[in-house]
C-alpha cells in the first residue's frame, strides 16, 4: 500500500479547509439576505426572531456581521 506523504495530506486537508470557509461565508451571505427579506415580511428582527425561535441577538449579529453594508450613493 502506498500511502500519500503526510505534507501532501496536510496540503490537501488545507485546501478541503479553505473550501469549505469560503462555502460557510456565502452561506453566511445568503442566510443574511433572507433574515432581511424576514424583517422587511414581519416588521422587525424581534418578529424575525419569535418566528424562528432565535434571540434577537443572533439575528441582528446575524445581519450586521453577513448582511450588505451601507450603500453609498
Amino acid at each position: 500500500m502506498n500511502a500519500k506523504p503526510w505534507r501532501d495530506r496536510v496540503r490537501e486537508e488545507d485546501e478541503l479547509v479553505e473550501q469549505l470557509q469560503l462555502l460557510v461565508s456565502d452561506s453566511a451571505k445568503r442566510r443574511a439576505l433572507a433574515l432581511l427579506e424576514g424583517v422587511n415580511e414581519l416588521g422587525t428582527v424581534a418578529n424575525v426572531a419569535r418566528e424562528l425561535g432565535k434571540s434577537w441577538n443572533a439575528i441582528d449579529k446575524a445581519i450586521k456581521k453577513n448582511g450588505p453594508g451601507p450603500t453609498t450613493e
